[in-house]
């Protein structure tokens, strides 16, 4: 009963700080299971986790968690509904705006949490973005289309967390392998 009153305010009254905080530690999960593919394949750097490697993952996780928020908060207000329309009308702003938007932070905010400069994090996303982004389109379009269509509007942000989480497997080799 308890952990079902937890769980309503997570998802009511305290809903931007529940997408923050599982947004951040889905995106350091992330990053752990990719450390852990990496560790297995021989091709970590040092061969054991770096944990400052999942603390900037996941603070960045943190940082992209409320915007996301109040973006989806803001498709559902001024494109409501579940029409074949307005879901190819979301996913059309979430592949032009949101992804590149998201794709920026994510490497600016790493470069600033590992050497504290905007410039390199700006000269990796320049370097990186192509490859990203295309990879971005085979995976989000069909993962929003379901977002959209079907999960409740309270709980877009958390499915596209656990999505990210997978998603962030390929991030984590983008950022420092390729």
């Amino acid at each position: 009963m308890y952990s079902r009153s937890i769980f309503k305010k997570a998802f009511s009254k305290y809903l931007v700080a529940t997408n923050v905080i599982t947004s951040g530690l889905l995106m350091g999960i992330g990053d752990a299971a990719e450390q852990e593919i990496e560790i297995r394949r021989e091709i970590h750097p040092t061969g054991t986790f770096d944990w400052v490697r999942i603390r900037d993952m996941t603070i960045v996780g943190f940082v992209i968690g409320g915007p996301q928020h109040y973006l989806y908060e803001y498709m559902d207000k001024f494109l409501p509904g579940t029409s074949g329309r307005t879901i190819v009308k979301k996913i059309a702003l979430d592949q032009s705006i949101v992804s590149p938007v998201c794709i920026f932070l994510f490497f600016v905010g790493l470069g600033v949490a590992e050497q504290g400069s905007v410039a390199k994090g700006f000269e990796e996303f320049k370097k990186k973005f192509i490859t990203v982004y295309s990879i971005d389109w085979c995976f989000w379009p069909p993962t929003q289309y379901i977002n959209f269509a079907y999960v409740p509007s309270k709980f877009r942000v958390m499915y596209v967390n656990v999505m990210t989480c997978f998603y962030d497997v390929f991030l984590s080799y983008a950022k420092f392998i390729i």
